[in-house]
């Protein structure tokens, strides 16, 4: 028994010696020289259709690679909304002709390679990198706040509806709820090229600036917006704020 505990003291102690004399850049990240195998990273992104949020873990494959995992959320809108101001006392700003509020949720596993590494602190690494993954693209069905026929003082919240619907019968968006339970899932793919520039002055800290392009297909074509035809391929351009932490 009294040996374990010497062995168990000795241990202790040179782990604490350890621990005492590891050089000071392992801590602040302040040498360039520095390999963290792990990484997990955050970004806040806006696209050509829509804002996203994207959650990404990563680990060192080389000196120069590292492979990933993310989840991405974003929305996504046509190109051709329209908001409208609505005539009913609150006011609420409409699309006239949206037929579903789109939200994208993707898993995508990906690589990236450091093109150009930083030579001093205040230098920017430039890196690219590519995913490919399954999505799900949730449709949730837009009402409108429309008056009746017979121009009661009732209003009824419509979908839209090309045979029978008017702009002249919207006086405003309905209440976000309404939809929510004739939710639509549409599956596709996604592919993603990314080029990123990090301008973090340590090493285990991660602060970039990332841009790119996204292709999303839909063997089911996704409806989006009334007298345009549903979407089968959807090309966006992003750029967005990357932010989080490497670690041994």
């Amino acid at each position: 028994m009294l040996r374990k505990l010497v062995s168990i003291f000795l241990l202790l102690i040179c782990v604490n010696s350890n621990a005492q004399i590891m050089p000071d850049y392992e801590k602040d990240g302040s040498d360039l020289n520095v390999l963290y195998r792990n990484e997990q990273t955050f970004q806040m992104y806006a696209h050509t259709r829509g804002y996203g949020l994207l959650y990404r873990r990563a680990k060192h494959v080389t000196f120069e690679r590292k492979s990933y995992f993310e989840i991405d959320a974003s929305t996504l809108k046509h190109p051709k909304e329209i908001k409208l101001t609505g005539s009913d006392i609150e006011r609420k700003r409409y699309i006239y002709g949206k037929l579903n509020s789109i939200l994208l949720v993707k898993a995508s596993v990906g690589r990236q390679k450091t093109i150009a590494g930083k030579a001093d602190k205040k230098s920017v690494e430039v890196r690219y990198s590519y995913s490919i993954g399954p999505g799900i693209a949730f449709a949730k069905p837009y009402y409108y706040t429309t008056v009746t026929n017979d121009a009661s003082t009732v209003n009824k919240f419509r979908r839209y509806n090309e045979t029978t619907f008017t702009q002249d019968s919207v006086i405003g968006r309905a209440p976000f709820s309404n939809g929510l339970g004739e939710l639509s899932v549409y599956p596709f793919l996604a592919g993603k090229f990314n080029l990123s520039f990090e301008y973090a002055p340590y090493t285990n800290l991660v602060k970039a600036i990332e841009t790119g392009v996204s292709i999303n297909y839909f063997p089911l074509k996704l409806p989006t917006m009334a007298r345009n035809p549903a979407e089968a391929l959807i090309v966006t351009i992003h750029v967005g704020f990357v932010f989080g932490k490497r670690w041994y």
